[in-house]
């Protein structure tokens, strides 16, 4: 790195948040890979939480409304696996609306709920909203990235901790990547305990890329919006009509990518660092990796945990389990 370079990027760090210093790493680190590659939980700033909330409405977005069904169906006999006094976490727990399923049969089960997302203003807004409608539940919210490790102890009361996973957030790490994190999360949980979460099932493939690519064009503004988020928070200097939204499905990997690819030769500037793009070379944005029942169940196991429920929808589109901890 050239030394004018080198000082405008401490120049950049320097008025940035702690959590801005490591957007500005990751991204700097992602762009000058190849192929380039952004982590999918910058997506997630005020904007980009409400943009997904509208993909989650949309029609051909099957994951949130399949989930919610099979959530709901089946709620009396999640919660009644929890026992009694147990702390439900939810780690990238967004607007805290697939909890509701649970809490509405908590019937006093439940100590307290631990919500934790990265995109804080989202989520104390949501965790006020949801302490206003179960007032026996103690809500505590925490601003944390759960892609890394930290400690629950000193913030949450004693008791068996059962993880709530829904949305198939477990698709967006690679396999390698999944089975990592459910190790870390039994450890975060702890012995004894218990995880609910939520599984996208492999399916025919026009499903998936519209799911992905939907007409409104929602998906893509989401997507194009970290390149917004990018130029407002970390001065870069990307041009969003410069930049299309992609989603394909890779089928050696099964798995959707999102891409944004560039339109055309161009160079974008961040931090005081260049990056040249060819047309039509992209930026890989997310993963969304789709699994058997067996599959998934078999690489819990090799995390530590141990598939005990497994429930679906009738078209076998989703599926939700419950893990519990193997010691």
């Amino acid at each position: 790195m050239a030394n004018a370079e080198r000082a405008a990027r401490d120049e950049t760090s320097a008025k940035l948040s702690p959590g801005q210093q490591t957007f500005l790493r990751d991204v700097l680190t992602g762009l000058a890979a190849s192929p380039k590659a952004i982590p999918s939980k910058y997506f997630y700033d005020e904007e980009g939480s409400r943009l997904f909330d509208r993909i989650c409405e949309l029609d051909a977005y099957y994951p949130t409304r399949t989930e919610l069904a099979i959530l709901r169906e089946n709620a009396p006999e999640i919660v009644g696996l929890f026992g009694e006094g147990a702390v439900l976490v939810e780690p990238g727990a967004g607007a805290l609306t697939k909890v509701r399923t649970l809490l509405d049969f908590a019937d006093g089960k439940l100590k307290a709920y631990v919500p934790l997302d990265i995109s804080g203003d989202h989520l104390i807004e949501a965790s006020d909203k949801l302490a206003a409608d179960y007032p026996d539940v103690k809500i505590i919210p925490i601003v944390a990235d759960f892609s890394r490790p930290f400690d629950l102890d000193a913030k949450v009361p004693p008791g068996r901790r059962v993880g709530f996973f829904p949305g198939s957030t477990i698709g967006n790490f690679t396999p390698e990547q999944a089975r990592g994190f459910l190790t870390r999360l039994l450890a975060l949980l702890g012995p004894g305990s218990g995880l609910v979460i939520g599984v996208d099932l492999q399916k025919d493939i026009a499903i998936l890329e519209a799911a992905y690519d939907d007409p409104e064009g929602v998906t893509a503004a989401f997507n194009l919006n970290l390149l917004k988020r990018i130029n407002e928070e970390l001065g870069g200097d990307f041009v969003l009509e410069r930049f299309a939204h992609k989603a394909i499905y890779n089928r050696e990997q099964s798995r959707i990518e999102m891409h944004l690819v560039s339109r055309a030769a161009q160079s974008v500037t961040i931090g005081g660092e260049s990056f040249a793009f060819a047309e039509g070379e992209t930026i890989h944005t997310e993963n969304s990796c789709k699994y058997t029942v067996e599959g998934f169940a078999a690489l819990a196991e090799q995390a530590g945990w141990r598939a005990e429920r497994v429930w679906t929808d009738a078209n076998a589109l989703f599926s939700v389990h419950y893990l519990a901890a193997q010691n």
